[in-house]
C-alpha cells in the first residue's frame, strides 16, 4: 500500500517543479525572448557556475484573493530566489520573472527577495538582482508597498556588509527603482532595460516634455547624464559578463579582503613609455587611460562609470595580484578638473573601496575645482567635499602618485599626505603649488608687470622661474608631503611595492555612530 503511493507522490513533485520551471508558460515566454530579452532563468543559468544553482521557495503562491486573483496562483510567484557560485565563490541571487503577472511585485514575491537577503548578511556572501517588473502587483495594494520597504531596509542595511549589485534586465519604474539605487552598482542593458520614477506619459501630462522611454530612462541616459546606471551594454549577456567580472575583484563581505589571485606580469616590469607620456607643454593634454594601462596586471581594467563625469576615471584593477581601487584625474577631459559630477562619482567609489577592504590607487593631475556660477550654485561646495570627506575617512591602503599638476585646495583633496594618504609619490613632471604659474605670477607681480615696457615678455619670463622654484614636486618632498619623486617608468615596481609593504596596515576612525557627509 505505502510503495503503491510513493509513486504518485513523486510524480505529483515532479509535475509541480516541472510547472515552476515553465514561470508563465510557453507562450509568454516566447513573447520574452521576441523582445530580445532572456528568462529569469536562463540569466541565472548564464550568471552561475554550471550545476551551482540551489533554489528557494520554488512552490511559493500569492495569497491574494480579490480581483479574482484566487483562480490564478501560478508557482514561485513572479521571482526566482536562491544561491549559487560564481568562479567558486558563493552568491544569492533573485531573478524578476516577467512572464508571470509581468513581474510585479506582491507580498509573497517580496518575502522570497527578504529570505534570501537575510541569509546573505548571515553567512556574508554579495547579492545579485536581476530586475525585469512591471512594479507594485496592484491588486494587493498597500501589501506590495509594504514589500517594497521591506526590500529597502534589507538593501540599507546589507550596504557596506556585503557587496549588492543590481542587472536591470527590462522595466524598473516607481518604488521600484529604489532597491538599486541603494546597491553598490547598477548595470543597465541599451534597449530593453528602463528606470524611471514616472514614466514619459506621466511626464508629459506634468511637464507637457514629449520624452521617449530609451532617452528618459535608457541605459545611455543613466550612464552618461544622471549617473545611475555604472554600466551600459549592449546585451544582456554581455551584462551578465560584467556583473561576474566585477564579482571577481570584490571580497565576499566587509570582514574579508579581496583574493589575490597569481599573476604572469613582472612585478618590477617598468614601462619606458611613460617618460615621455606627459607634454612639455603642461596645457597639453594626454590619456591618463594609457597610465593606468601601463602600471596595471596586463593592462586589464574594469572601468565603472566610463562614460559619466569623464574628467575622472574610476575602476577595479588587480596589481601585483592584488585587487585595487583606481581613482585617476582625466586630462584630456575639461583638463582634469574636479566638478560636482566627478565628485561625487569619486566619492562613492572611494567609500565603496574603503567598505570592502580595497586598497586605493590616486593618479593625479588636476588644476583645481571647476568655476563658475553654475557650479557655485549647485553646491560644488557641498559637494566636492563629498570627495575630501571620502578620502578622509578612508582607512584601507592608499597610495597617491601625482603624475603632474596638483593645484590649490585640489591637491588636498586628492589623497595628499594630510589626509591620511600612506605612500604619495611624484613623478618629476609634478607642479604642486597653490595655483598654476600664470595666475600665480598676475597676482604676486601684477604692479610690475603693468608698469612693464614689455609686459608679455615679462610675463612669460616670471612664469618660467616660478615654475622652475615653486612648480615642482621638491619644496613638497623637502617637507615629508611628497615620500619620493620618481621616474614614471619605475611606477607600477614601486606601486606594488608599497601595497606589499601596506597589506597588515590597521587605521581606525573615532567611534561614533557614523559621520554626517555632505550630501
Amino acid at each position: 500500500m505505502t510503495s503503491a503511493k510513493h509513486p504518485s507522490k513523486e510524480a505529483f513533485l515532479q509535475a509541480a517543479r516541472e510547472e515552476a520551471l515553465l514561470g508563465g508558460g510557453k507562450d509568454r515566454l516566447e513573447q520574452q525572448h521576441a523582445k530580445g530579452k532572456l528568462s529569469a532563468r536562463e540569466r541565472l543559468d548564464l550568471f552561475l557556475d554550471k550545476g551551482s544553482f540551489t533554489e528557494m521557495d520554488m512552490f511559493v503562491r500569492h495569497r491574494s484573493r480579490d480581483f479574482g486573483m484566487d483562480d490564478n496562483r501560478p508557482l514561485g510567484d513572479g521571482v526566482v530566489t536562491g544561491y549559487g557560485t560564481v568562479d567558486g565563490k558563493q552568491v544569492f541571487v533573485f531573478s524578476h520573472d516577467f512572464t508571470i503577472f509581468g513581474g510585479s511585485l506582491s507580498e509573497t514575491f517580496s518575502e522570497k527577495i527578504c529570505k534570501v537577503m537575510d541569509l546573505a548578511l548571515k553567512v556574508g556572501a554579495p547579492v545579485v538582482g536581476f530586475n525585469d517588473s512591471g512594479g507594485a502587483r496592484i491588486q494587493e495594494g498597500v501589501l506590495s508597498l509594504g514589500g517594497y520597504a521591506d526590500i529597502f531596509l534589507r538593501n540599507t542595511l546589507a550596504s557596506g556588509v556585503v557587496p549588492q549589485i543590481s542587472l536591470i534586465m527590462g522595466p524598473c519604474a516607481g518604488g521600484a527603482v529604489y532597491s538599486p539605487a541603494i546597491t553598490d552598482f547598477i548595470i543597465m542593458v541599451r534597449g530593453t532595460s528602463h528606470m524611471f520614477v514616472t514614466g514619459p506619459n506621466v511626464v508629459k501630462t506634468v511637464t507637457h516634455e514629449d520624452v521617449s522611454f530609451e532617452d528618459l530612462g535608457g541605459a545611455d541616459s543613466h550612464a552618461t547624464k544622471s549617473g545611475v546606471a555604472h554600466l551600459a551594454c549592449d546585451n544582456e549577456v554581455e551584462a551578465i559578463k560584467s556583473a561576474r567580472q566585477l564579482l571577481g575583484y570584490l571580497p565576499a563581505n566587509n570582514l574579508e579582503s579581496p583574493v589575490t589571485l597569481a599573476t604572469e606580469d613582472p612585478d618590477d616590469r617598468e614601462e619606458s613609455q611613460l617618460d615621455t607620456l606627459v607634454p612639455e607643454n603642461p596645457n597639453k593634454p594626454y590619456d591618463m587611460h594609457q597610465v593606468i594601462a601601463a602600471i596595471v596586471d596586463n593592462g586589464e581594467f574594469l572601468e565603472i562609470h566610463p562614460g559619466y563625469a569623464t574628467n575622472i576615471i574610476v575602476g577595479f584593477a588587480r596589481a601585483g595580484g592584488r585587487s585595487v581601487g583606481i581613482i585617476a584625474n582625466q586630462p584630456s577631459h575639461l583638463a582634469g578638473v574636479l566638478d560636482i559630477d566627478s565628485s561625487i562619482k569619486g566619492g562613492r567609489f572611494i567609500r565603496f573601496c574603503d567598505a570592502f577592504n580595497i586598497p586605493l590607487v590616486t593618479l593625479v593631475d588636476v588644476p583645481g575645482f571647476l568655476p563658475g556660477t553654475d557650479q557655485e550654485w549647485r553646491g560644488i561646495i557641498r559637494n566636492g567635499a563629498k570627495l575630501l570627506y571620502a578620502y578622509c575617512e578612508a582607512t584601507v591602503p592608499k597610495v597617491t602618485v601625482i603624475t603632474r599638476k596638483a593645484y590649490g585646495g585640489a591637491y588636498d583633496v586628492m589623497s595628499s599626505k594630510h589626509i591620511r594618504g600612506d605612500i604619495n609619490l611624484a613623478w618629476p613632471s609634478a607642479e604642486i603649488a597653490v595655483m598654476g604659474p600664470k595666475g600665480a605670477v598676475e597676482i604676486l607681480w601684477k604692479r610690475d608687470i603693468q608698469s612693464a615696457d614689455n609686459p608679455d615678455s615679462l610675463t612669460e619670463k616670471l612664469i618660467e622661474e616660478y615654475r622652475e622654484k615653486f612648480a615642482n614636486p621638491y619644496i613638497a618632498a623637502e617637507r615629508g608631503f611628497i615620500d619620493d619623486v620618481i621616474l614614471p617608468r619605475q611606477t607600477r615596481p614601486r606601486l606594488i611595492d608599497a601595497l606589499a609593504m601596506l597589506e597588515t596596515k590597521i587605521d581606525t576612525n573615532p567611534r561614533k555612530k557614523h559621520g554626517n557627509i555632505p550630501l
